[in-house]
């Protein structure tokens, strides 16, 4: 018993269903449904038939994300099996000269030949980014001063592009 409370608790941080997880999930939708059918027959409420039939949707639907979840992983793995057998009869994949543009809210940076995930990890520092916010008039509809308008924003955008082409 102790070994599955272990279990259980490690279960919580590991991503995917587990097997002591889906155990202590099921006995307890189980539980669930004899106290509500207890209550039902000391009661005869129809409130418990229906809280009963919403029970054992949701213990069905868990069952199901679960079953999904399980098939999706194995699913994936066979790919990646795949992708790896292909990698070792082909040899490696070339990845063609690309240009890729990386930006920061602080720089603006181009890189040359590399694939964006580590275009990502290398950021080179580039130019400042620059451009001003301007403020908008206030006219009688606003009751506050509104923040940087869009037009603004097109107007940084369209500068950038023409400075990109130079």
């Amino acid at each position: 018993m102790a070994q599955f409370i272990t279990d259980l608790w490690d279960s919580i941080f590991t991503p995917g269903p587990t097997p002591s997880l889906l155990l202590a999930t099921n006995a307890t939708f189980a539980a669930l449904q004899l106290v509500l059918a207890a209550l039902l027959f000391a009661t005869y409420s129809i409130h418990f038939v229906i809280l009963s039939t919403l029970c054992a949707a949701l213990w069905w639907s868990i069952n199901w994300f679960a079953r999904e979840l399980v098939a999706v992983h194995a699913q994936e793995q066979e790919e990646l099996s795949r992708a790896a057998q292909e990698v070792a009869a082909n040899g490696p994949v070339q990845i063609s000269e690309s240009e890729t543009e990386v930006e920061t809210p602080l720089t603006r940076t181009k890189t040359q030949g590399r694939p964006a995930k580590s275009a990502s990890k290398e950021i080179e520092l580039g130019e400042p980014a620059t451009g001003e916010l301007k403020q908008r008039g206030l006219t009688a509809s606003q009751g506050s001063k509104s923040s940087a308008s869009t037009e603004d924003e097109w107007e940084k955008v369209s500068e950038y592009e023409s400075e990109k082409t130079k």
